[in-house]
């Protein structure tokens, strides 16, 4: 009987032992949440170099003031010179949370020309080219991550060169040339598309003002021999241009982690 006794506590002991066995297997062990992932920001610092390319036009207004002597100022016409504008830029930004901030210098080929009959003497055709311009701008822009809008302001410098035409058979009979200075304001957008790489599209107006401009004789009109003063205008003009650009940025990881 005691034993019987014996056999039958421990058995009860066992069942009851069993379930709290079985929930301590079964019980989760405790694991750590994932960490929250790092938004990417675009960081516009740094140094960058890149090509432009697109097309421009020049407003080009003559006034002549001496002819064989001085004269009366009286307006030839005015004409546009259009076309093609290639070339390159390089700068440097530094980014303030949303404000980017810059300096730029651009070089381009162009390829600017234009023409018109003078009002002054019919018989000949004022033509116009800019073959080179240059721009020396500082910005200000506000980014959205990597969208960047911009303005930009500073000072011009254009390559002009100036043909006077026979009308009727198109004989240089005079000619000039100058670099002229003036002012320039822009706005461009920008999008960066890669790490180190954005893509840009931009506009910008050229102040070239007033200048008067002595052209020196071919002799195709004998009334004025080879290598003399034929005439002086004053010509005004404003270069307006619209541009694709391409930057390759330097030491710019092109996305900053760890910034929210």
């Amino acid at each position: 009987m005691k034993k019987f006794l014996v056999i039958t506590v421990g058995l009860i002991a066992l069942g009851m032992a069993a379930p709290a066995s079985a929930a301590d297997l079964a019980a989760r062990p405790y694991t750590k949440a994932p960490p929250a992932p790092v938004i990417p920001i675009y960081d516009w610092s740094g140094f960058y170099v890149g090509a432009d390319g697109g097309g421009g036009w020049s407003h080009k207004c003559w006034d002549v003031t001496s002819f064989l002597g001085p004269v009366v100022p009286f307006r030839e016409g005015c004409h546009d010179a259009t076309g093609g504008v290639a070339g390159g830029q390089v700068g440097y930004r530094w980014q303030s949370a949303s404000w980017v901030f810059g300096l730029e210098a651009q070089g381009d080929w162009a390829d600017l020309k234009g023409s018109n009959v003078s009002l002054f003497i019919p018989n000949w055709t004022n033509n116009s080219k800019i073959e080179a311009l240059g721009l020396f701008t500082g910005q200000v822009g506000y980014a959205w991550n990597n969208i960047l809008w911009y303005l930009k302001g500073g000072a011009a410098v254009t390559d002009d060169k100036y043909l006077g035409t026979v009308t009727a058979t198109g004989a240089l009979f005079d000619s000039a040339r100058e670099t002229r200075w003036g002012g320039v304001v822009g706005t461009g957008l920008e999008f960066g598309f890669a790490p180190n790489w954005s893509v840009a599209v931009e506009y910008d107006h050229l102040f070239m003002g007033n200048r008067s401009i002595t052209t020196i004789s071919t002799g195709a009109i004998p009334v004025v021999p080879a290598g003399g003063i034929f005439r002086t205008d004053s010509i005004r003009q404003d270069v307006d241009m619209v541009t694709a650009r391409i930057n390759y940025h330097f030491n710019w990881g092109g996305l900053a982690t760890g910034r929210y």
